[in-house]
């Protein structure tokens, strides 16, 4: 078993609850609970939350942030260079974005992923019909 501290740059983890008032769909505010349950205080969850907004924003007006835009986000989000790039990071691993091709993008990759282990879990450790998921 990998421990945090040994966890390769590219993965991530993230808190799950328990209790079902802790759902990320019960929230008034789920976008803002997953980012808490990414990031372990609520500036930097405030960061991604923004950091992700700018991201969704320009990829639906068809200008992609552009990775070479760093210099401007810092300035813009009022963050240091290794702030920046750890928040980045965080985001990457957990793959609710890409970096392709210069641009930053969001993925689809953590809904495929939890997707994937609630599957796994629902089938093979609880021994559950997929149609009843």
């Amino acid at each position: 078993m990998t421990t945090v501290k040994s966890a390769p740059r590219t993965a991530t983890t993230i808190k799950i609850r328990s209790k079902s008032e802790h759902a990320i769909s019960r929230s008034r505010d789920p976008y803002q609970e997953l980012m808490l349950r990414l990031f372990q205080d609520e500036t930097t969850a405030q960061r991604g939350r923004a950091f992700l907004s700018l991201v969704e924003e320009r990829q639906r007006s068809g200008d992609p942030l552009k990775t070479r835009e760093w210099k401007e986000l810092l300035e813009e989000m009022k963050v240091s260079r290794s702030a920046f790039y750890a928040m980045r990071n965080k985001l990457l691993g957990a793959g609710l974005i890409t970096n392709r091709g210069g641009e930053y993008r969001l993925s689809g990759m953590f809904s495929r992923d939890l997707a994937d282990m609630a599957r796994w879990w629902w089938t093979a450790v609880l021994n559950k019909s997929l149609e009843n998921l």
